[in-house]
């Protein structure tokens, strides 16, 4: 787990910080070799997180790396990909035990998910279910760049998460991978039985190249610690998880290839069980027998269709990629028997088609004896985002954005140790919405009114800009200040309107500002990070709860705060051991210039980790891993003792998991994963933040995972 620190510098390099600033920091959450004896430098670590494949400790950026070894050994006790990185990415928060991702912030901010580079975001109309798009079984990688980025388009003020997916390094023709697993809560074992099967094959011949597999999940119902069922409201219990990959690579020459990448992946609840009301701050929301008379809920599809062309030497040394791609994706929520914003009982369901080009280049120069490189490029986005009802009904018509965004990114290597990178992003993107008429909230077509649509721009540049002395392993100090570029989330205040034109939508972009310092450490056996950064926002905004109890979006300046501390030490050949510590904070200030601690479902309390792993031979690996996250209390009830949406108290949870994996020979090999090792009875962070008995609903107890992998 290899991350960074902060130390305030000395005024000539504090001066050039300011001027230049810097984009983020590198850090590694952890880089497990395949061999556990075996200890990667830091050198040989690659990632693309700048749109350009560099050593990591040559970025002057704040990239966190979860391994393909890291992946495996956290899907010993979980396939949940929202809960493996919250888990393992320091300032983002914990998982929330749902279908959903809701609250899942980064560093008190939206975060854009990516696959290979791919939005699957939905900016527009955020349905929350873009982190869990995607079977952890096919990555190979995670970078999740931390900070206020750009490079890579439209709501990022918190960072991104890019999924790098799987591809053949084998040149035998075929060689495959089986994965069987079975999973049960050992204390009480009713119903909770679950099951995984994935299957992989690969190989080499010729010029060509390919990866084609597939996974089957199911989770079986869910209970905590006391044995009771969970609440099933956007509940994970009786669900089913698929996903199908298949990536094609033909190499032409040397120098370039194409390829071809789909990935399907869904994930509905299909549960025998209702939610049945408890007493928000006393008594949990349990599930009792019944049957939800909606449609499953979940991400019935997210279709992933991507063809790249690569060129190492297009033009002198320059190179070209190019990727076109195609996104499918649709979110079902809940059904309700009756709703605040429409006439009656239904069911939403949230769509959204994307299609677009990204265009990279990156050429080599040298100014004296100066190297430097310059990455440029274009992006091209058209994003139909629209939210209907499973009766026909439209809640939020359609929002057709089309996005043009030119960058430019330098970098120079200044005197040999210093890193200097700098660029600039612009964006211009334009929303069109029909003319629509309300959905209505009474019988007869009460309260739906018709609305004049129009055309919404939204245009800005941004800025980044680093420094990173690499001299010394003992002091690598650096400097950043970055920016990002979001829409507002235009759909809540579409289908909210209450007025016959939306020539009012405020669509001045939310344009956020990063500025972060740090130095990382590496000494002998240990290795010891830390970052403290500022993320403000001029017009920010937050959704905050209306006198009728919806969730309505304010635009207020904000600013949030916080760091991270991170140790590794490499005891011995055997023995393993590290820490993690992050706080962040926010508030957001009002008209009358007061200021006010950001919601529970933004701001995520402290989070601590730890783990100890034991590697006594080739064969054998054991690791031992501790959670926390603290208490945060920043919130009074109102006058009638109820708390607004998302500003109850958090208090402390502490959770332990247990993982191990023999290698039987060269083609078996078992492990064995247990989540909530101690059977801990808990509410979850954000049942806690959320004020709303439906919600309130406690963790899984303990989880056993036993799977046994085959590969030939």
């Amino acid at each position: 787990m290899k991350k960074h620190f902060f130390k305030i510098p000395t005024k000539p390099f504090l001066f050039l910080s300011l001027f230049f600033s810097v984009s983020t920091y590198a850090q590694i959450t952890d880089t497990i070799p395949t061999n556990p004896n075996e200890v990667i430098s830091v050198d040989e670590v690659i990632v693309t997180a700048g749109r350009k494949s560099e050593n990591i400790n040559q970025i002057p950026s704040s990239v966190t790396v979860i391994s393909q070894k890291q992946i495996q050994e956290q899907l010993e006790f979980t396939a949940d990909i929202s809960q493996i990185i919250g888990n393992l990415v320091p300032g983002l928060s914990v998982s929330n035990n749902k279908s959903n991702n809701a609250g899942q912030t980064l560093r008190g901010r939206a975060v854009l998910v990516l696959i290979d580079g791919i939005p699957q975001s939905t900016p527009l109309m955020n349905g929350s279910r873009d982190i869990r798009t995607i079977d952890p079984s096919v990555i190979e990688r995670i970078e999740v760049i931390k900070g206020a980025t750009s490079i890579y388009g439209n709501g990022s003020g918190g960072g991104i998460i890019n999924y790098i997916t799987k591809k053949n390094f084998n040149k035998n023709p075929i060689s495959g991978q089986t994965s069987v697993g079975l999973r049960v809560n050992p204390y009480n074992s009713k119903e909770t039985f679950g099951y995984r099967v994935s299957q992989f094959l690969s190989g080499n011949s010729n010029k060509f190249s390919y990866m084609v597999g597939g996974s089957i999940d199911y989770t079986g119902l869910q209970r905590d610690g006391e044995g009771l069922v969970l609440g099933q409201t956007d509940g994970t219990s009786n669900s089913y998880q698929n996903n199908v990959y298949t990536k094609l690579n033909y190499q032409i020459n040397d120098e370039s290839f194409v390829s071809v990448m789909y990935n399907f992946y869904n994930s509905t609840q299909h549960s025998k069980y209702i939610s049945k009301n408890g007493v928000f701050g006393v008594s949990p929301t349990i599930g009792v027998k019944g049957e939800d008379p909606g449609k499953a809920t979940g991400t019935p599809f997210n279709h992933n269709l991507i063809v790249r062309y690569n060129n190492n030497a297009i033009f002198g040394k320059t190179q070209f990629d190019a990727s076109f791609y195609l996104n499918s994706f649709r979110s079902m929520n809940r059904y309700v028997q009756s709703a605040t914003a429409w006439y009656g009982p239904g069911q939403t369901k949230i769509n959204s088609n994307k299609k677009g080009i990204r265009l990279n280049f990156n050429t080599p120069f040298s100014l004296g004896n100066i190297p430097g490189e310059v990455t440029y490029g274009l992006d091209l986005l058209n994003d139909v985002t629209y939210q209907d009802l499973t009766d026909g009904r439209v809640y939020i018509p359609k929002m057709n954005m089309t996005s043009f965004a030119p960058y430019a990114q330098l970098k120079l290597d200044l005197f040999q140790d210093l890193v200097l990178k700098g660029g600039l992003r612009y964006e211009n993107a334009q929303v069109k919405i029909k003319d629509f008429r309300t959905i209505a909230d009474g019988p007869n077509g009460e309260g739906s009114i018709d609305v004049e649509g129009g055309k919404f721009p939204y245009k800005g540049t941004t800025f980044n800009a680093g420094l990173r002395y690499t001299k010394f392993d003992l002091f690598n100090p650096f400097v950043s200040f970055t920016q990002g570029f979001s829409i507002n989330e235009l759909g809540r205040i579409v289908r909210s309107a209450e007025e016959s034109t939306l020539t009012n939508v405020n669509t001045k972009p939310i344009l956020t500002n990063n500025y972060e310092v740090g130095f990382s450490s590496r000494y002998k056996m240990l290795n010891f990070t830390a970052a403290y950064f500022i993320s403000t926002s001029s017009d920010g905004v937050s959704l905050v709860e209306n006198s009728n109890g919806l969730l309505r979006p304010e635009r207020a300046p904000e600013r949030t705060y916080g760091f991270e501390l991170t140790l590794d030490a490499n005891i011995s050949r055997e023995w393993k051991a590290g820490a993690t510590y992050a706080h962040v904070e926010g508030k957001s200030e009002k008209t009358d210039g007061s200021k006010k601690y950001l919601s529970g479902a933004r701001v995520a309390p402290p989070k601590a980790t730890a783990y100890l792993r034991f590697s006594p031979n080739r064969n054998l690996n054991l690791a031992l891993n501790w959670l926390m996250t603290g208490d945060r209390n920043h919130f009074s009830p109102n006058n009638n003792g109820v708390y607004l949406s998302g500003e109850a108290p958090v208090k402390t949870i502490n959770l332990f998991n247990l993982s191990g994996n023999y290698q039987l020979n060269q083609n078996w090999g078992v492990s064995l994963g247990i989540d909530n090792l101690f059977n801990t009875t808990y509410y979850t962070v954000a049942s806690q933040y959320s004020a709303n008995v439906a919600n309130y609903v406690r963790g899984v107890g303990t989880t056993a995972t036993f799977t046994v992998n085959y590969k030939f």
